[in-house]
């Protein structure tokens, strides 16, 4: 047990289904207190109910005030969860607006808005924990998912701003890395998730397990699929050998098509 969540006040957004509600009912089974947020009212209510924890449905946006005061007046621990993806890189298709903009307001700015909300009260209580779920395309990239990638590329950007800005004054950030995980999420990516993240996706719980390791070890880069580490050393070091097998990758996708 990661002993600074019992009698915690947290908060997960997203969490009326997937990885969220993974994440809360962890939480609430480890003692904290727990939010449970989710667009879609019912799903956050039933998982609420669940668990034994509080309801704040709406925009993942918009939800600190709220939650603070559910919480008694104190959000310890915000995992910042809430995403969106679209298959919107089909070969030859046309450019979709609309993907982008979602995907930037979910992936990116609502956890910058999250951040913008909880520091005041983190820097002055000394601290706070600070959970992203990204994704391995933000460490790599997912092909088919232009708008996915580069978000979460943003996502991730944002996270290790966080935690080298703030580290010194108590606030602790971690950024969950996955690849596949059954989720009706992992359904968006269509066929290219098919291909390349089905094969060795895992439960939502396996990632709840990741972030409570990393937690104990106080470990900012969660990853549920640990061989994410040698995709992304070989990206760094080896940048066009890594894009030549993506594009392998690519290329099998579009003759699978």
């Amino acid at each position: 047990m990661v002993e600074a969540v019992q009698d915690a006040g947290v908060v997960v957004t997203g969490a009326g289904g997937g990885i969220g509600a993974a994440l809360a009912r962890r939480f609430a089974a480890e003692g904290a207190r727990v939010v449970v947020n989710d667009l879609d009212a019912d799903k956050a209510k039933a998982v609420a109910d669940e668990i034994g924890a509080t309801a704040v449905p709406g925009d993942a946006s918009g939800i600190v005030a709220e939650a603070r005061a559910a919480l008694g007046g104190t959000i310890d621990v915000y995992c910042a969860n809430a995403g969106v993806a679209f298959e919107d890189g089909t070969p030859g298709g046309p450019l979709d607006e609309r993907s982008w903009a979602v995907s930037w307001d979910v992936n990116v700015m609502a956890h910058v808005r999250a951040a913008h909300d909880l520091l005041p009260d983190w820097l002055q209580n000394g601290g706070g924990r600070f959970v992203s779920t990204v994704s391995a395309a933000g460490l790599l990239t997912m092909i088919g998912a232009p708008s996915y990638s580069v978000t979460k590329h943003g996502a991730l950007a944002f996270a290790e701003w966080l935690s080298l800005t703030y580290r010194h004054r108590g606030v602790k950030v971690h950024a969950i890395c996955p690849q596949g995980v059954r989720t009706d999420m992992l359904a968006a990516t269509g066929s290219a998730g098919d291909l390349v993240l089905q094969p060795t996706a895992i439960e939502p719980d396996e990632v709840a397990d990741a972030l409570f390791a990393g937690m104990a070890e106080d470990r900012f880069l969660i990853l549920p699929h640990p061989e994410v580490a040698e995709y992304y050393q070989a990206r760094a070091a080896h940048p066009d050998k890594w894009l030549g097998g993506m594009n392998r990758l690519q290329r099998a996708w579009e003759d699978s098509r």
